[in-house]
């Protein structure tokens, strides 16, 4: 696919896509070059115009995700532990301060 890549890549940069630049580009990306795959794709797109097959190409339609069954109702959910007064106040007076905090960042 990076043979491609490249390729298109080139056309949309308005260069030649012949064998130099098509390998300079690979090389760019990190590819190790198989010069066999490069003549063989040069010499495929050189028969095809590129703008009419992208132009005729199918446009890419997504599909719809089915949705699953809703999962079945569990008996009872697990009831969370109530915390004492005590800590539920030390909470409150901690993110009240934290809050203060960031009123001053923001002034």
């Amino acid at each position: 696919m990076e043979y491609i890549y490249a390729a298109m890549l080139l056309h949309r940069a308005g260069k030649p896509i012949d064998e130099e630049n098509l390998t300079r580009v690979l090389h760019a990306a990190g590819v190790n070059v198989d010069p066999i795959r490069v003549k063989a794709l040069v010499a495929a797109l050189s028969e095809i115009n590129i703008d009419e097959a992208i132009k005729s190409a199918p446009t890419f339609m997504p599909m719809a995700v089915p949705t699953l069954p809703a999962a079945a109702p569990q008996a009872e959910a697990p009831k969370a532990e109530e915390k004492p007064k005590e800590e539920e106040k030390k909470e409150e007076k901690r993110e009240e301060e934290a809050l203060e905090g960031l009123a001053a960042l923001f002034g």
